[in-house]
């Protein structure tokens, strides 16, 4: 224990950092990092510093917040990340999130207004429409990553799970993007690589080789990216022996997930070949559970930014109702709480669902009489749970686009959106454990498959075993 208290406030032994900002207290605390509220001596500002523990997560979040320049998308201030210790994140500090928000009105027994609710979900769209513009695929939404300021202001948080996608198929959408307007610098289509900190001086002299005085081509830049990537992803993996795909299972998953699966040798939660790599390949143990859309539960290892949005329509509908849509308490179980209320998934409702990694391996018997979204949306009016419908759904490509639900009738009809300044925000956060959505509806959400024993049916198959579900 001592060692790790040590480890966790190590922060303090960092002099370059010190020197710059008083850290005050420490504000959160997660497996992969630690942050804490912090002082800027220079102006006093109040910052946040997130000392990450995790090499793929740091750099992925440094990635994504030096091409996003969005009021809805929190601010990368600076990093200091030097070799053999952790990278500290400077974040600009924001007290609470929408999931504080949210329990505050369910713990008053107060629904949340109309022109409120219209408020915080074009902010929600506003910033993703930011990362979706520049092909970043957040892969973690959910409500306690989405911050918010004394005066409403909400902002996506937390991008450590993020990927910019330049994988086959998304090339020529890369070639089609205008430059980042933070980047753009009096150049027609000339990138500028992303800033080199003073703080990071010594770093950059050894590794960031690509960031270099004046610019390139986008072409270049990004070649020059994944070469680095790919360099410095090998050498953590000879060094930790963990490779990217297991980091981020162990990020979002429990351990009964992991260690104690009791259909472990029916799916898998991995891409072949160990999950995000150097040449584009993706995990599909992502996010987390409540918010996960279905083509990663059933093992999908080429997703888009579609992901995004089953999430955000899960987060609206605990908007409307105050409680999660689908709290599975496993895998399995959330799958089938999705399919009790969209009914089974099939090739009538998403052409191509046949060919996802574990589709025929876990089955469930034919739902008879899904329920539907509007069951699980009382109260709600019937352009609130069209909104809903048009990102839960099963086909990715029939999901709505953060650009289009901006311009959606929704929001241009009685009552009209609050100002910001006259939105609700509670005055802290509700402390639920930010790794997880434990607590969320008065039971531990991340529970084991062990519930299932009495009434799973296997049938064994040349790769395993097939589940099918009463």
């Amino acid at each position: 224990m001592e060692a790790e208290a040590a480890k966790s406030w190590s922060i303090h032994s960092r002099g370059e950092i010190i020197a710059k900002y008083e850290i005050q207290e420490r504000v959160g605390s997660g497996a992969y990092s630690d942050v804490y509220k912090a002082r800027r001596l220079s102006d006093n500002v109040v910052v946040a510093l997130k000392e990450v523990h995790d090499y793929q997560s740091a750099f992925r979040e440094i990635e994504a917040l030096q091409i996003l320049n969005s009021p809805n998308v929190v601010v990368l201030h600076e990093f200091f990340w030097r070799e053999d210790e952790d990278a500290v994140l400077v974040l600009e500090y924001l007290r609470t999130d929408l999931a504080s928000v949210i329990n505050q009105a369910k713990k008053e027994g107060r629904s949340i207004g109309v022109a409120q609710l219209k408020r915080w979900m074009l902010q929600i769209l506003s910033g993703l429409d930011a990362c979706h513009s520049n092909r970043i695929v957040h892969r973690d939404l959910k409500p306690t990553n989405l911050l918010v300021s004394d005066d409403g202001l909400l902002k996506l948080a937390d991008f450590g799970q993020a990927r910019i996608l330049l994988e086959p198929g998304y090339v020529a959408a890369y070639n089609n993007l205008q430059p980042y307007e933070q980047n753009a610098v009096n150049q027609e289509n000339a990138f500028q690589p992303p800033q080199v900190f003073p703080e990071t001086d010594n770093l950059c002299q050894e590794t960031y080789e690509i960031q270099e005085q004046g610019t390139i081509s986008k072409e270049e830049y990004f070649r020059q990216l994944d070469e680095f990537k790919a360099k410095n992803i090998d050498e953590t993996d000879e060094e930790t022996n963990v490779h990217d795909g297991d980091t981020s299972c162990l990020a979002t998953c429990t351990t009964s997930d992991i260690e104690d699966d009791l259909f472990k040798n029916s799916y898998s939660y991995e891409a072949e070949g160990g999950g995000d790599d150097g040449q584009g390949c993706l995990t599909s143990c992502v996010g987390t559970r409540w918010f996960r859309a279905p083509e990663l539960l059933f093992g999908s290892t080429d997703y888009g930014l579609e992901i995004d949005l089953w999430s955000l329509g899960c987060i609206f509908a605990e908007l409307f109702t105050l409680e999660p849509i689908f709290p599975g308490t496993a895998d399995i179980d959330q799958l089938s709480r999705i399919f009790s209320v969209l009914g089974n998934l099939t090739e009538e409702v998403w052409p191509g669902c046949s060919k996802l990694p574990d589709y025929r391996t876990i089955s469930f018997n034919k739902v008879e009489n899904p329920i539907g979204l509007e069951a699980c949306l009382p109260n709600c009016s019937p352009d609130e749970i069209s909104l809903v419908k048009k990102l839960v759904c099963y086909d990715p490509a029939s999901r709505a686009t953060a650009m289009e639900l901006l311009h959606d009738k929704y929001f241009s009809e009685e009552p009209p959106p609050v100002p910001m300044s006259e939105l609700w925000v509670p005055l802290t956060r509700s402390g639920q454990d930010e790794n997880s959505p434990r607590g969320w509806s008065g039971h531990d959400g991340m529970g084991s498959d062990s519930d299932f024993e009495d009434f799973v049916n296997y049938t064994r198959t040349d790769t395993g075993f097939s589940i099918r579900f009463p």
